[in-house]
């Protein structure tokens, strides 16, 4: 169709000129004494001509007069071109490690008269990232006073550069202002603050942290369960009392406290309290649960002397029908016995560990064995085969 409408407009045009050059009119123009006769087909080309010349000597005119502010626009488009180049070249070599180009291109960028806020902080932890603390300092001195955006991106990269001093207490004064600024749901700020935090071992606010930040999918499902973990267990080796430290297993999820881990920190800690009955009963109830060696291997080391001994080799004996070959088992057997005095049952258990898996724990345990039974040459020989293990 197109094509059919450019062959009209041809033959239409073909047929003007063709009109045009047989038309018989003219045109008289007389100015005394001059007279002068056109043919109309020339006036009109005349008059055409005329009119495309005036256009484009007005189109002239105006570009001669605005040249001045079309170079300028022409200049400022140059320069901001120039200045998105340093800007994605600073980036670039920043995220790809290569601090020293990319401190210099931000630096560039930035005497280039780019204003964007990034640009410091690029030039700044790219001057950390070489040690060079004074540059670093200087770049961060452009953002200070800043408020908004601005001056968020300046609290939070100067308290990342606190946190690698280990200043927990200075980056959690910055946290006031960062919050005012930036909001108290900005995702960097809880990120800085829960480093903070563990840092400087608040894990009860870890912990409400947490909880906020997965709420809000800031965190990784399993990272979030990790870092839970580890503040449970901060809070709980924080503890000092029995009493305190059965208020802290009482509060926490059923999950965190079936973990082998929190267990075995407990047990100890029950243990150093003094509460060895406790901490039997603590043990023994997670084994009866889910069987694992290193809490079985924790179950003999309590302090001799507890009332209730027999009861618990008694209760170990019929674990070790389950788990015959259970090394840890037969050592805490062997080292229940020994808090006992049962001398022959505790050389048994003993020895019975030491041939599914020898480990210096079992040779120490043998020669204070024999220190007891009055065999000095034979605890000579297994201290010195203790000390062989790392």
């Amino acid at each position: 169709m197109r094509y059919l409408l450019w062959i009209l407009l041809i033959f239409a045009v073909a047929v003007a000129l063709v009109l045009a050059s047989h038309n018989p009119g003219y045109v008289l123009l007389v100015y005394p004494p001059y007279r002068i006769e056109l043919s109309l087909t020339l006036f009109v080309l005349v008059i055409l001509a005329g009119f495309v010349s005036a256009y484009m000597l007005i189109q002239l005119s105006i570009a001669v007069v605005r040249l001045p502010a079309t170079v300028r626009v022409f200049r400022r488009s140059r320069m901001q071109s120039r200045q998105r180049k340093a800007h994605d070249e600073a980036l670039a070599a920043f995220f790809a490690g290569s601090f020293a180009q990319a401190e210099q291109r931000a630096v560039r960028a930035m005497r280039d008269g780019d204003e964007s806020p990034l640009l410091p902080v690029v030039a700044a932890r790219s001057a950390h990232e070489q040690y060079a603390h004074a540059r670093r300092d200087s770049y961060l001195e452009a953002l200070q006073g800043k408020t908004g955006e601005a001056g968020a991106l300046h609290l939070l990269t100067e308290g990342r550069f606190l946190l690698d001093r280990k200043a927990a207490d200075a980056v959690l004064a910055l946290l006031p202002s960062l919050y005012h600024m930036a909001g108290k749901n900005h995702a960097g700020a809880l990120a800085l603050e829960l480093k903070a935090r563990q840092m400087a071992g608040d894990w009860a606010r870890v912990l409400v942290l947490l909880a906020q930040m997965e709420k809000r999918a800031l965190l990784d499902s399993e990272v979030a369960a990790r870092l839970r973990e580890q503040a449970w267990l901060g809070q709980l080796r924080a503890q000092t009392t029995p009493e305190a430290l059965n208020a802290c297993l009482g509060s926490m999820p059923a999950e965190i406290r079936r973990q082998k881990k929190v267990i075995e920190v407990a047990a100890s800690i029950l243990m150093r309290l003094g509460q060895c009955e406790a901490a039997s009963r603590l043990l023994a109830e997670a084994l009866e649960t889910n069987w694992e060696s290193d809490l079985a291997g924790l179950y003999g080391e309590c302090a001799a002397g507890s009332e209730d001994g027999l009861a618990r080799i008694a209760r170990a004996e019929k674990w070790l029908a389950q788990h015959p070959d259970d090394a840890l088992l037969l050592l805490a057997l062997g080292k229940l016995c020994l808090q006992r005095q049962l001398w022959g049952k505790a050389q048994n258990y003993l020895e019975a560990s030491l041939s599914v898996g020898p480990s210096r724990e079992v040779y120490t345990a043998l020669a204070r064995l024999f220190q007891e039974t009055q065999q000095p040459d034979l605890a000579a020989q297994n201290f010195q085969r203790a000390a062989t293990f790392q």
